[in-house]
């Protein structure tokens, strides 16, 4: 009989849910992908009732199962960790009917603390009562009592290690999680080895590189919890003319820790910038010297991860393992022969480490599965989008090689929303939900910044064929490069710089994806198509989505970023929308 365990995350933002049967994983996604609110909601005392039931839908749908079927339920974050001081003998909760007015968190405690913690313990209830109307029919057979019975609570951030240790191709690597919060922990230090994991260190609040990484994020104008990754962007564009600010905020100890000084980045560093203000290059060198620091903080860490643990290999997750800056720092610079991080490092990756770590421990016979790719969301079959296509009486045409229909394009500068197969996990698009596009008109970064209306700075990836990818980029002295999930990037080499200059940012550097055929053979082949035309094994790789909007899910998702954006085509399934000329 199968096991199933489902794996959930709800407590902050990137709400997600994942499915293992047996050690191996059946599906996850985020609830944003169904919703179309970014980041599923913010991460506020208020949202977190809401639990991800469109995501835990697809998961039980994908597996032809009811929550009733499901052996195992698995929370990312653990309310027993928390302070329980506003909990009564009675059980009640001591919740202030202000609590706005008691100021700033002190701590890591919030005055929202006891409304969070009320929401948090009541998420069994939750999904066995208050599932939405349209989706009820997959919530059937499992009471209160049974949800109960099966449920567990997990650390946070035990959940982000096991969504890195269990994943990754490693037997026994070292594990570094870092993030905003948990329960209270913000960093781990831990070995798995032998079959075992354990946590050989901890940094808890208000000692945080997510939050203090976050408050530069806000201080620049930007959207905390979400927009941190403009920032790791922006600072390609300036120099570290205040990292001896940013050292005297973020200390380093001589136990590969850290410590955090109250920021104060008005007082340190003048007037924050208003959102939409203009760029000064003032604010460009912030955001350098804060990557820097942040780069120098996270090699310290490695080090002593290192020679703690004589481990060959690294695992790194949590929200920060999202700077594919850092980690090429790391992986470059660090003593650890291989690093792998976990593509969904953020919150989404917790639902997928709680739902392995719960299976792996009930199971007790050891891993099953390694990801090798992130194409873990919901496909569409030709026919499902043939109707949808006819619904809204649209022309099309079914190519017998979509591949070679959209290289063809391609060639012609022409820029095509790509949507095939099984959605992917993460934050990052990966040749399922893409936007494709030349490399080698140097104005193209300018004209896709401009169709998804992002800012100037923003940099555009390249995808390349696996094998041919040291001929284009530094593999920064390992014999072959491999970069399946855009973690890291990688320097372009420069006598190819001018071929495919959309794709080098400002640095010289490339946020590199690479893809083998077994992985994704339509997406492969487009790039093979696209080099029979014009003699060159990249393309460009961007999101599909448009500005404020999460990455498309559904053929009617990509039908509305198809025509609310200046793209030229569609290549969906098997079928090719053009727009007229």
């Amino acid at each position: 009989m199968n096991m199933y365990t489902l794996g959930i995350n709800a407590a902050f933002h990137d709400c997600s849910a994942a499915l293992v049967c047996d050690g191996r994983v059946v599906a996850a996604a985020e609830e944003e992908r169904f919703t179309g609110i970014k980041h599923g909601k913010r991460p506020v005392p208020f949202t977190a009732w809401q639990l991800p039931f469109h995501a835990i839908d697809y998961c039980l749908r994908e597996a032809g199962i009811v929550l009733g079927d499901v052996h195992r339920i698995a929370y990312a974050f653990d309310p027993a960790l928390l302070d329980q001081g506003s909990v009564t003998p009675e059980g009640d909760i001591r919740l202030p009917l202000e609590p706005s007015l008691r100021g700033a968190p002190r701590d890591g405690h919030s005055p929202w603390d006891p409304l969070f913690l009320c929401y948090v313990l009541n998420a069994p209830r939750q999904l066995a009562a208050a599932a939405p109307l349209h989706l009820a029919a997959r919530f059937q057979g499992a009471t209160v009592e049974a949800i109960q019975e099966r449920w567990v609570f997990l650390d946070h951030h035990l959940c982000h290690e096991a969504s890195a240790y269990l994943a990754s191709p490693f037997q026994s690597p070292a594990v570094l999680t870092m993030d905003g919060r948990g329960e209270g922990v913000t960093t781990s230090y831990g070995h798995f080895s032998a079959g075992e994991y354990s946590r050989l260190k901890q940094i808890s609040m208000p000692h945080s590189l997510g939050l203090l990484y976050e408050e530069a994020t806000r201080y620049l104008g930007f959207l905390h919890a979400s927009d941190e990754y403009k920032v790791m962007a922006l600072a390609s564009y300036g120099r570290p003319a205040f990292r001896s600010v940013f050292r005297d905020i973020l200390r380093l100890d001589d136990n590969g820790g850290f410590a955090l000084q109250p920021a104060r980045l008005a007082e340190r560093l003048g007037p924050p910038r208003r959102r939409g203000e203009p760029l000064e290059q003032r604010h460009m060198d912030i955001a350098s010297s804060l990557q820097s620091v942040l780069e120098e903080t996270v090699l310290h860490m490695a080090q002593w991860l290192w020679r703690r643990t004589g481990a060959a290999e690294l695992c790194m997750a949590g929200g920060v393992a999202l700077n594919c800056v850092m980690n090429s720092r790391v992986a470059r610079d660090g003593p650890f022969e291989r690093v792998w991080v976990q593509p969904a490092a953020g919150d989404a990756g917790t639902a997928l480490g709680a739902a392995l770590y719960v299976d792996y421990q009930v199971r007790a016979d050891g891993r099953r599965w390694v990801m090798e790719d992130a194409y873990l969301g919901p496909a569409y079959g030709d026919e499902e989008i043939r109707r949808t296509l006819e619904r809204a009486h649209l022309q099309y045409r079914r190519e017998d090689d979509i591949a070679s229909a959209a290289a063809r394009l391609l060639a012609q500068n022409k820029v095509v929303a790509w949507f095939q197969g099984r959605m992917e996990f993460g934050p990052r698009a990966l040749g399922s939900r893409s936007i494709l596009a030349s490399p080698l008109d140097p104005q193209m970064q300018s004209r896709l910044n401009g169709l998804k209306d992002r800012e100037d700075f923003r940099p555009v990836a390249p995808v390349v064929i696996e094998e041919r990818a040291h001929e284009w980029f530094d593999a920064m002295g390992r014999a072959e490069l491999r970069s399946p999930f855009m973690l890291f990037v990688y320097d372009v080499l420069p006598q190819c710089a001018g071929r495919i200059a959309a794709v080098r940012h400002i640095d010289g550097t490339a946020r590199v994806q690479t893809v083998r055929r077994e992985q994704n053979p339509r997406y492969y082949d487009v790039l093979r198509a696209f080099e029979a035309r014009c003699g060159v094994p990249v393309l460009v790789n961007t999101s599909f989505n448009t500005r404020g909007r999460p990455v498309v899910c559904t053929p009617r998702d990509a039908l509305e970023a198809f025509y609310t954006s200046p793209l030229d085509a569609l290549a969906i399934g098997s079928f090719l929308v053009e727009k007229p000329q």
